[in-house]
């Protein structure tokens, strides 16, 4: 199936070219994940990347105690990623992402994308930036709430 006017909403790019779109096109594989399934596990070893194509997925934590909690919903209407840090590095996922329902993504892994990006490097340029740009925003958003868990500790203990 042809996926490029559902790729070309994602905000991730439009700074790409037709051309370029299309050749990173070719690099994706379908992945359709029923609805209670997981697609990516916290702790896992990740490699690919993935585009929320069809239906919602949950993001999935864990805390120090084993206790799980969904900490956001996202769904296809809104052009989603998720799995991008793989790109980046070969850490451990920092979430589970669950098909909340039947959804369909399209995933690349590290090595497309890295042979993708040696091809089309404008390209490749473009799609980095985007990608580091959000996961800057993600890092101050969850220093923010590193701040507010401090600040709401700090006022128990002086409470008491």
């Amino acid at each position: 199936m042809d996926y490029i006017n559902k790729l070309k909403a994602f905000p991730l790019f439009e700074k790409i070219t037709e051309d370029d779109l299309k050749s990173f096109a070719a690099l994706l594989k379908p992945v359709s994940s029923p609805a209670g399934a997981d697609i990516i596990t916290e702790g896992e070893t990740g490699s690919d990347m993935y585009f929320l194509i069809k239906g919602t997925v949950d993001i999935i934590k864990t805390t120090i105690f084993g206790d799980r909690f969904v900490c956001a919903s996202l769904s296809d209407d809104i052009g989603c990623v998720f799995g991008e840090m793989a790109l980046i590095d070969s850490d451990k996922r920092s979430a589970t992402v669950r098909a909340k329902t039947d959804c369909i993504s399209l995933k690349i892994s590290r090595t497309d994308f890295n042979s993708f990006a040696d091809s089309h490097p404008a390209a490749g340029v473009a799609l980095l930036r985007f990608i580091g740009v959000n996961l800057v925003r993600n890092i101050r958003k969850e220093n923010e709430n590193l701040n507010l868990v401090y600040q709401a500790l700090i006022e128990e203990i002086e409470s008491n």
